[in-house]
């Protein structure tokens, strides 16, 4: 089978798969909800433009044809992002259902091993620092080279840094699409708050190849009061966008995980970052 044809058979099958969707939970959506999910998107006539199935919300999704409690079955979904009532084709996954499946698979790996934006970092005034990891193999397989900095990495925190209170840190970790998706709100919030407390915040570090014990070196060399790092979770088939918030009480190498608070599941569908930031500040003024 030629290229062209091969990409033919797979736009063809994507477009049946939205079919379904359509006519399996189209009508559990009001029109603008239908658009908001990318229901009712058309292939443009150039055939390189097909709808993002990952646009679609998996809790509004009915999927079981003529269900006996429909009211029922939407409420069970609308309390867990979890792939229940996916229906079937014989013993097999709907073409939809498997195709969701794989996107959200990628769309897992590549906040794994793809970059923050280094526009991003800039454009948002961050201090860029990164550990000893070289790459995102060894970050991946060396997690211990993601909790150590070089020497000039930490002489850049120290005169950057200085003596704060509160020392903000923003760290890739295992997900680069959640602090993209997440530290443009959180982080100015924060600051605001802290000012409202008579906190001030200095500059905010940004940590490349960020494993969550980087942050105690960072309370070691700046001698802030406390440390909170902003940090993407490993991701998983729900989103790939979850963030967590890490705050340690003059942290130290090699503390107990004990003396850790950590709020997490911070993305859309969990705790959106505007809400988080209540929490996260009565946690700092403690």
């Amino acid at each position: 089978m030629v290229d062209q044809d091969m990409k033919l058979l797979v736009e063809k099958l994507v477009m049946e798969a939205v079919e379904e969707k359509l006519k399996a939970g189209g009508s559990s959506l009001t029109g603008s909800e239908r658009e908001a999910n990318g229901r009712g998107a058309e292939p443009s006539g150039d055939g390189d433009s097909l709808p993002d199935i990952t646009e679609v919300e998996i809790k509004k999704e009915l999927l079981v044809p003529n269900p006996e409690d429909r009211e029922g079955y939407l409420r069970m979904k609308e309390k867990t992002p979890a792939r229940i009532g996916v229906w079937r084709a014989g013993p097999r996954y709907k073409t939809s259902t498997s195709l969701r499946f794989r996107a959200d698979h990628a769309a897992a790996q590549d906040a794994v091993f793809s970059y923050v934006s280094e526009t991003f970092v800039e454009e948002l005034g961050f201090v860029s620092v990164e550990t000893l990891c070289g790459h995102k193999e060894e970050y991946v397989t060396r997690p211990d080279l993601g909790r150590q900095f070089s020497s000039e990495m930490l002489e850049i925190i120290r005169q950057k840094m200085g003596k704060e209170k509160v020392a903000l840190v923003v760290g890739d970790g295992l997900s680069s699409a959640a602090i993209e998706a997440n530290a443009a709100d959180i982080v100015p919030s924060i600051k605001q708050g802290l000012k409202m407390f008579g906190i001030e915040v200095g500059e905010v570090l940004f940590v490349k190849h960020c494993r969550v014990p980087a942050m105690d070196v960072i309370g070691e060399v700046t001698g802030a009061d406390v440390v909170c790092l902003l940090v993407g979770e490993r991701p998983g088939l729900v989103t790939a966008e979850s963030m967590s918030a890490y705050i340690a009480y003059k942290p130290t190498v090699d503390m107990p995980e004990a003396r850790r608070t950590v709020i997490s599941n911070i993305h859309r569908w969990g705790t959106p970052a505007v809400e988080a930031v209540p929490t996260l500040l009565r946690l700092l003024k403690r």
